[in-house]
């Protein structure tokens, strides 16, 4: 992101943290929007949908490594990096261009996985947001294995309140603003 992002995220940093946080839960609306109010039944709205939910995610990606940068800069490039490629490969099944599955989940584990070692080592964010966040990581990781069957929902669940709990916590608590600035000061 620009100049003009860093500067926001130092003079505010607990308003950066709370559009995150609503660029979260709009990311999660309307991606469930799309599989439960729209479905695959009419095929146009749900790939428009499915599509305004990967634009809102590519925007959280840029906002969280604007937000962990300060941890780790080539972790939370190399953790945004996962995140896009994921987001890329999602958006080429709604298109057909690759055959819809589990295969941006190969992009999307990384990304829990590095974003969770970022909020564990923030300071500025609880470190139980980032265990959970690191074990929904492994978890979409076990999607890719014959495994999958046997945990699916459980760990359809685990990811699900690992997300949400973050989202949550970045709209109505934000980041402990103090330690944000130490980070900086670092």
């Amino acid at each position: 992101m620009t100049d003009m992002s860093d500067r926001f995220a130092e003079a505010s940093p607990r308003l950066m943290a709370r559009i995150t946080g609503v660029v979260y839960l709009l990311y999660f609306l309307t991606a469930i929007a799309a599989e439960v109010w729209v479905g695959r039944g009419r095929p146009l709205a749900y790939e428009v949908v499915t599509l305004a939910a990967h634009l809102l995610y590519v925007a959280l990606t840029l906002f969280l490594y604007v937000m962990f940068k300060r941890v780790n800069a080539k972790l939370s490039l190399l953790a945004a990096l996962f995140s896009l490629a994921g987001c890329v490969v999602e958006v080429l099944g709604i298109f057909h261009v690759l055959s819809p599955g589990v295969g941006s989940l190969a992009f999307f584990g990384p990304y829990c996985l590095l974003i969770g070692y970022l909020v564990f080592r923030s300071s500025f964010l609880p470190r139980l947001l980032g265990v959970l966040l690191m074990l929904a990581g492994l978890g979409w990781l076990l999607f890719l294995t014959p495994l999958a069957s046997h945990v699916a929902n459980g760990l359809k669940v685990l990811g699900f309140v690992a997300e949400l709990s973050f989202c949550l916590w970045l709209i109505v608590m934000g980041v402990d603003a103090t330690k944000w600035q130490e980070r900086t000061d670092a």
